[in-house]
């Protein structure tokens, strides 16, 4: 896991205050809470963040926090993608001078653009920045795919440097891992799907789960990176119950749910997300009686 945005990132929640503000305090404690366990790179104010509700200069601060936390030792992959390229890049050079190391871009959502679109907000977002860009895949989330061919083209681009790939489509994660170039970074954009995309050369995840079990996502990882397999899939089938649940209605209102149960944030979301329902807590409360997580605590 020596290359930047290699083995797992954190798709960091955004903690509230019961009033609603953003929870400063917390963001450091989060931050420092993946640092300490070995987490391998930090991704504020992507969508597990609600980055849709956060203001511009609330994203900046969490980027102010995350990079003072770090320090240095791990990359940050700043949030900043959407629906206007030229909104995108302002974002985005805003992060830069705020320390980010790179970025973490949704295809732009809602406008549904052409292959030939997406292709061209991207070159026009890599022309604009010197750093890095992961490319971010979410079809179910935008409405749009991106598609093998295109990647190829954008992986041309000398900092267009990924893919984070969450299409649930394993037949496309494979024809990614084959299509583009060696060093091209291909993450999984899905928890549960970690270990199959690794199998084929995948280079890890950006994870959901690794909020609340940053440790276990780095072991598992880490050894399958190793390509000790036996070990990955015996620490992958312990927590996949918790990978699933976090999904048992729309993120982040289960890992942000899970998260309070286990003392690390208060339970606060940003309309229109909402709490999940009762028995959705009931059965991610059981998973995590079951992993022994509700004795976490994290120091105030």
């Amino acid at each position: 896991m020596k290359t930047p945005f290699t083995g797992v990132g954190s798709a960091l929640v955004t903690p509230f205050m019961k009033n609603g503000d953003l929870d400063e305090a917390a963001v450091r404690r989060l931050a420092r809470r993946q640092i300490d366990a070995g987490i391998h790179f930090l991704c504020p104010c992507g969508t597990t963040g609600e980055s849709p509700t956060l203001t511009a200069a609330e994203r900046l601060r969490i980027v102010d926090i995350v990079v003072e936390e770090a320090n240095g030792t791990l990359p940050i992959l700043a949030g900043a993608g959407g629906y206007d390229t030229k909104e995108v890049i302002h974002a985005a050079g805003e992060m830069a001078t705020r320390g980010a190391s790179g970025f973490l871009s949704v295809t732009p959502y809602y406008n549904k653009p052409t292959q030939e679109g997406l292709y061209q907000h991207y070159r026009a977002f890599a022309e604009s920045t010197p750093l890095p860009i992961i490319v971010y895949n979410v079809p179910g989330r935008t409405g749009v795919n991106v598609e093998v061919s295109t990647l190829v083209r954008l992986a041309q681009m000398p900092n267009i440097v990924g893919v984070k790939e969450a299409s649930g489509n394993v037949s496309q994660m494979c024809e990614i891992r084959s299509a583009v170039p060696a060093n091209f970074i291909v993450l999984s954009g899905d928890d549960a799907l970690t270990l199959p995309l690794m199998a084929v050369g995948g280079h890890g995840i950006i994870s959901v789960a690794a909020n609340e079990i940053p440790a276990e996502m780095v072991e598992m990882v880490e050894l399958a990176e190793r390509n000790d397999f036996a070990a990955a899939r015996q620490v992958h089938a312990r927590i996949l119950p918790l990978m699933s649940v976090n999904f048992i209605e729309s993120n982040p209102g289960p890992v942000k749910a899970a998260m309070a149960a286990m003392g690390l944030i208060e339970e606060v979301y940003r309309l229109p997300m909402v709490p999940p329902r009762g028995e959705s807590k009931e059965k991610i409360v059981k998973v995590l009686k079951e992993l022994g997580l509700l004795n976490v605590v994290i120091s105030h």
